[in-house]
C-alpha cells in the first residue's frame, strides 16, 4: 500500500493505494480537518441456509435494492438472483450456471462490498 496526501477544493485527503494489478479503488478517509467519525454499520448480513459451492460475489459495492430468488429455488444460467445498486444504477446479479440456490448470504438494504459473497448455489 503506498499512502499520499491529496488535496481537493481546499479539502487535504489521506489516500492508500493497493500496489499490483488487483482492480481495486483506492480508498479515502476522512478529511484531516473534520473530527474522526465511526463510520455507520452496513445491515447484518442474513446468512440463510448452507452454503453451495457456486459463489456468487458482488463486482462492485452498492447496496442491495431486492432479492429475487428464495432459498432451494432452481435457476438457470444468467437468471436473476438479486439487484445490486451501485453510482445510482441498478444491476442485476445473475446465476453464473445453472443450480440449485443454496443460501442467500445478504439481505435486502445491506451495503456490500466487491467480493462479498451474495449468494451460493449447487
Amino acid at each position: 500500500m503506498k499512502n499520499y496526501t491529496i488535496t481537493v477544493n481546499g479539502t487535504v485527503y489521506e489516500v492508500s493505494v493497493e500496489e499490483g494489478g488487483s482492480g481495486a479503488a483506492p480508498v479515502a478517509s476522512a478529511p484531516k480537518a473534520a473530527a474522526p467519525k465511526a463510520a455507520p454499520k452496513a445491515a447484518p448480513k442474513a446468512a440463510t441456509g448452507a452454503a453451495g459451492s457456486v459463489k456468487i460475489e458482488a463486482p462492485m459495492p452498492g447496496k442491495i435494492l431486492g432479492i429475487k430468488a428464495n432459498v432451494g429455488d432452481a435457476v438457470k444460467k444468467g437468471q436473476v438472483i438479486m439487484i445490486l445498486e451501485a453510482m445510482k444504477m441498478e444491476n442485476e446479479i445473475v446465476a453464473a450456471q445453472d443450480g440449485t440456490v443454496a443460501s442467500i448470504n445478504v439481505a435486502v438494504n445491506a451495503a456490500v462490498e466487491a467480493g462479498d459473497v451474495l449468494a451460493t448455489l449447487n
